[in-house]
């Protein structure tokens, strides 16, 4: 591996993020502390990036930090042979540069004191306030002596709780881990590679979360060059090459200026290039580079309505991309990113990506929540740890669904392991989508989740009774996949004693479903063997004519219902496919022999040979008056259910009830809980079809009746 693969910082230096030299801080860290009356040169520029945000911000709280910090580390060293005081100064300068307020940096100056040095807590507390002492805790690594080889994991989910109540202690963590991945080189490659993994699995799809874009970005490269030494190399070369020969997006960028200022839109037009990981995205993509693809025009204004404006401009002195329009003001992603997207063409058909932005979004979508300041107050300056709300929720903008989702289930992932895979799992969904309850809340699921994550996202462990779903109004199954803005209401079982079946497994995407019906199924061994036995391929169960029925042994005289049709003395057969009985409207059409074959005028078969041109035959029910006394109606009725116990018995008791004979019935194999009943049935008076339905209909588990429509021949 070259010099700058082992230190992929370097070339980012190159393309506009300069670095102060670690060296000379040490060596100006060496000099310990001043009088109480100036700053420390080593804070200086610590001093500068935070006025530049906070210009009246009272420095003398990080005066106060530092000389703890330099005095609890002086005489420990980094293995890259620094003073050990240059990593929570470098750590602190790159949240000062993020815009992150005075208690944020107070903290991390001090955020290896209680874990590296004889600072205790109560030591922290007592200098700082609660405030400042719970930010240092929460980053604070648990002792591998106590914990072993869970020491990692635990000591994630430490961190995430309490990330869960001040998000500041995850922007700690991820500068944190920002510098030691630009110091990784001094580790043996093993280490290197261990350490960029859970980089890549964890920290970066965290700063994604949370909108920290800054950090993510340089993080995503650090983590290219250690795990893909060759690709990176290859990438490299290409940006290096690129460097020199801006002219299509510089010509495109200067276009775009004369065209603003000629609308009177003032605004920053700026060539943002792509970081290294990106480019590599876009070469694997596309194959062939273009010049515009290793960067991208970045127009910043000074309102939202000035966004649209320059949008508007670009449509209609360039040639847009419409594909690649995307409006993230009005709907703004889930970690706080807004921008408006596009591409327009330019000259000889070069194609120039496009983000418009204002300066305010554009400070967030480079630092997201570190961008809030304090998030616990109006104006952003430091205060005691926020009140809670007479509600008992804490009224924290920066605390979001997928946050607050993760804290509930990782207290069901009892074990490490499971806590780790699952986190993994978790952070590997890369988009959130929001679903509406018809109880008017929302509910927040990663993207690919069904109606059982939307399920135990509602009720907990409530949702081991679920049976099926309203999907936009549309009754549908646990498996359901969910898009975003679709509207859903749960169907629970009034049985308590029912539960998930292993095929939810399957269908599960969010932790918190797949650990809550894991351990339903573990701690119900007998009902996932029953549940086995009730496979697909089990045969289906028959259930025999009535003693009563045609065929069997009772029902004898009465008289079928009489059909009238425009060709007299033809033989009439009512269609099995629909069993038309009176009062449905029907429909004739001649078959071969002569016959007359009569279907109900919905019936699928009636269009599909009015489209192959067969000729209708008129048909009326003949005696309307005496359908009452009339026997020998068939009709072929479906129940759509939920499975539950005693199903099919209560079913057969309310045909019963209504006086119909079961002439022939199928039940499907349960899938997702959901049974299909096939019934034909003979009744003793057409009338009572309407009251049939209704009493199957109130039979618990039924959600709907309907009469058969299968498949018919044509000829």
């Amino acid at each position: 591996m070259s010099a700058e693969a082992t230190n992929p910082g370097a070339p980012l230096r190159k393309r506009g993020r300069p670095r102060i030299d670690l060296r000379r801080l040490g060596r100006v860290a060496l000099l310990g502390p001043v009088s109480r009356d100036r700053l420390p040169d080593a804070i200086g520029h610590v001093a500068d990036a935070h006025r530049a945000h906070y210009p009246d911000a009272d420095l003398s709280i990080l005066r106060q930090a530092y000389v703890l910090a330099e005095t609890s580390h002086r005489g420990q060293m980094r293995k890259s042979g620094e003073p050990y005081i240059t990593h929570p100064l470098a750590v602190t300068l790159i949240l000062a540069e993020l815009g992150a307020e005075t208690t944020t940096l107070t903290a991390s100056l001090l955020h290896d004191t209680v874990e590296d040095t004889e600072v205790t807590l109560d030591q922290v507390r007592e200098e700082f306030g609660d405030e400042v002492c719970y930010l240092v805790d929460g980053v604070t690594k648990l002792e591998k002596v106590d914990y072993g080889a869970a020491a990692e994991p635990e000591t994630f989910r430490k961190m995430l709780v309490a990330t869960g109540n001040d998000v500041r202690v995850m922007s700690i963590k991820l500068a944190d881990r920002l510098h030691n991945m630009r110091t990784l080189g001094v580790m043996r490659p093993e280490k290197q590679a261990r350490i960029a993994k859970v980089t890549r699995d964890v920290l970066i799809p965290l700063a994604e979360r949370l909108g920290v874009q800054a950090l993510k970005t340089e993080l995503e490269d650090l983590v290219f060059a250690i795990l893909h030494p060759q690709e990176y190399e290859r990438t490299q070369a290409l940006i290096s090459a690129w460097d020199g020969a801006q002219e299509p997006l510089t010509e495109i960028a200067d276009r775009v200026r004369t065209t603003l200022r000629d609308a009177g839109i003032s605004a920053e037009v700026l060539i943002r290039p792509r970081h290294f990981v990106s480019v590599h995205r876009v070469r694997t993509k596309r194959g062939e580079m273009r010049g515009t693809d290793f960067g991208r025009l970045l127009v910043l204004v000074g309102e939202d309505a000035d966004c649209y404006a320059v949008l508007g401009e670009l449509h209609t002195c360039f040639t847009p991309v419409i594909s690649e329009f995307k409006d993230f003001i009005a709907a703004p992603k889930f970690n706080l990113y807004q921008s408006l997207h596009t591409a327009v063409v330019g000259s000889e058909g070069a194609v120039a990506e496009v983000l418009i932005r204002t300066h305010r979004m554009h400070k967030v979508a480079e630092a997201g929540v570190v961008a809030l300041g304090n998030p616990y107050t109006q104006d952003g300056t430091a205060t005691a740890h926020p009140a809670e709300p007479a509600d008992g929720e804490r009224a924290d903008p920066t605390r979001p669904g997928w946050l607050s989702r993760l804290l509930d289930w990782q207290e069901s992932a009892t074990d490490s392991d499971t806590f780790w895979a699952t986190l993994r799992a978790d952070l590997a969904q890369d988009r959130e989508i929001t679903v509406f309850r018809t109880d008017g809340g929302t509910l927040g699921l990663s993207a690919g989740a069904s109606c059982v994550d939307a399920a135990y996202a509602q009720y907990g462990d409530e949702a081991h009774g679920s049976i099926g779903a309203r999907v936009n109004g549309r009754l549908a199954t646990l498996s359901t996949v969910l898009n975003d803005g679709d509207t859903v209401q749960l169907l629970l079982a009034q049985d308590a004693s029912s539960g998930p079946s292993p095929e939810w497994l399957d269908h599960a995407r969010t932790p918190a479903a797949r650990i809550a019906i894991t351990a339903w199924l573990d701690a119900h061994p007998d009902s996932v063997q029953g549940a086995h036995k009730s496979r697909p391929d089990t045969p289906r169960p028959q259930v025999q004519p009535a003693d009563d029925a045609p065929g069997g042994r009772g029902r004898t005289g009465g008289r079928a219902p009489s059909v009238a049709v425009e060709a007299p003395g033809a033989p009439v057969r009512l269609a099995g496919c629909c069993t038309p009985v009176p009062p449905d409207g029907i429909i004739g059409f001649t078959v071969r022999g002569g016959a007359v074959t009569v279907h109900r005028e919905e019936c699928p078969a009636v269009a599909r040979m009015r489209a192959i041109g067969r000729a209708a035959v008129a048909a009326r029910w003949s005696d309307p008056g005496d359908w009452s006394g009339a026997a020998d109606y068939r009709v072929t009725l479906v129940a759509e259910s939920f499975g539950r116990p005693r199903l099919l018995a209560d079913l057969t008791e309310a045909i019963a009830t209504a006086d119909a004979a079961i002439v022939s019935a199928t039940v499907e194999p349960p899938s997702e809980q959901r049974v299909r009943h096939t019934y034909t049935l003979q009744l003793p008076d057409a009338a009572g079809l309407p009251g049939l339905m209704r009493a199957m209909r109130d039979v618990p588990g039924v959600y709907d009746v309907s009469r058969a429509q299968q498949t018919a021949a044509t000829g």
